[in-house]
């Protein structure tokens, strides 16, 4: 059975529910890790007023008991510290008419706004705000966590970097050491010296008044040889990989491994050529970012995306009231000035979903023991040709 999740919620609501379906029983669990990377989650300079706010409650209502899956649905409830002051403007029965502040008639450009408005026939965007909001992320990134579960028990890692924000460009992670410290770190980096000179920026861009974008990366490290397939488009593993990145809030651009750099070399520059090294096969290089022809290859995954700056700014938009169609500047909500170190841990969780989902899709098991055997069988068999 295929792993598949829904989620539930709205920004200002009273909370989001995220629903799981397909986990094998007897898979761990713990709630120190859901809370951990909803905590990272909320890292990062520059974040807005809200994150102050936030105080992930989380709780398990089904599915797991003395903190193993048990075959069943597994439903996480996640709570929303604000929803007692947002409650009459937010209410599922009968809105507060007292509430005409929280009315959103002025579309914000980059935002789901006026698509969305035009779309579903909302006059008060605010109902196409509270579900696009990137809050929902919070909801993603349980259901990535529980994803990255099934890939601890398995022995694979998944990890995330910050490379860039705002132009200041930093170096890939080279080794295990800094990958660790990149997880650990408040803005996602490497090393202890990239710091600095990103918190500048997003100095710099708040006092302006402006936003800021950047990029990441995403390693899966010993992922199974061979999971994906080139049989049909929607089985190959990088197309859904890129797809599950693209799915987050202000992404805009997704590659593998070199990606648009291999556009710009000669082909005996783009590949990675294959040597014997005894009775191995071995690659010297990663061009190919783990992933030849939709399948694994037995190197590391690897992913970059980037992020565009946020469209709520301080400095808000031109843009129109459709509610008098005059103009008049972007709807303000609070923003972050950026919000890449986050994004990057949502991208963990993204990677996370889709590489559990394709290995329970092509291993099975109604048993977490028995997919693991299934996983060390198929390693084993690959290693011995």
């Amino acid at each position: 059975m295929a792993l598949r999740f829904l989620s539930a919620g709205e920004s200002h609501g009273r909370g989001y529910t995220v629903i799981v379906e397909g986990l094998p029983a007897g898979l761990p669990v713990s709630l120190e890790l859901l809370s951990s990377e909803l905590a990272r989650r909320r890292r990062g300079w520059g974040r807005g007023p809200r994150m102050a706010l936030e105080r992930d409650v989380i709780e398990v209502w089904s599915g797991l008991r003395d903190g193993l899956t048990t075959g069943a649905p597994l439903s996480i409830c996640l709570d929303n510290t604000e929803w007692r002051s947002w409650r009459g403007a937010m209410d599922p029965h009968q809105v507060d008419q007292q509430a005409q502040d929280k009315v959103v008639s002025c579309p914000r450009p980059g935002h789901a706004d006026l698509p969305g408005r035009l779309k579903y026939g909302h006059l008060d965007m605010r109902n196409v705000l509270e579900r696009s909001s990137a809050r929902a992320t919070a909801g993603w990134t349980l259901a990535g966590t529980v994803a990255r579960a099934l890939l601890i028990g398995l022995g694979i890692q998944v990890r995330g970097a910050v490379t860039s924000i705002g132009g200041v460009h930093l170096a890939d992670p080279s080794s295990d050491e800094e990958w660790a410290r990149a997880v650990r770190s408040n803005m996602g980096c490497p090393r202890e010296a990239d710091e600095s000179p990103l918190i500048n920026r997003i100095d710099s861009a708040k006092e302006e008044g402006y936003s800021l974008g950047g990029t990441f990366v995403v390693s899966i490290k010993d992922m199974p040889t061979g999971v994906g397939s080139y049989v049909e488009w929607d089985r190959r593993l990088d197309g859904r990989l890129a797809g599950a990145l693209m799915s987050i809030p202000a992404i805009k651009g997704v590659s593998l491994g070199d990606g648009f750099d291999l556009a710009d070399r000669p082909g005996i520059e783009a590949h990675d050529e294959i040597h014997l090294e005894g009775e191995a096969l071995i690659r010297r290089t990663n061009r190919a970012g783990g992933i030849e022809g939709g399948m694994t290859n037995g190197q590391e995954v690897m992913l970059r995306a980037a992020m565009k700056p946020i469209p709520t700014m301080k400095d808000s938009l031109p843009s129109v009231d459709l509610s008098t169609m005059e103009a008049h500047r972007a709807h303000v909500e609070r923003c972050d000035v950026c919000a890449v170190p986050a994004a990057c841990v949502v991208g963990e969780a993204m990677a996370a979903w889709v590489a559990a989902s394709a290995i329970v899709e092509q291993f099975g098991g109604d048993r977490f023991e028995d997919l693991s055997r299934r996983v060390q069988d198929h390693r084993s068999r690959i290693s011995n040709g």
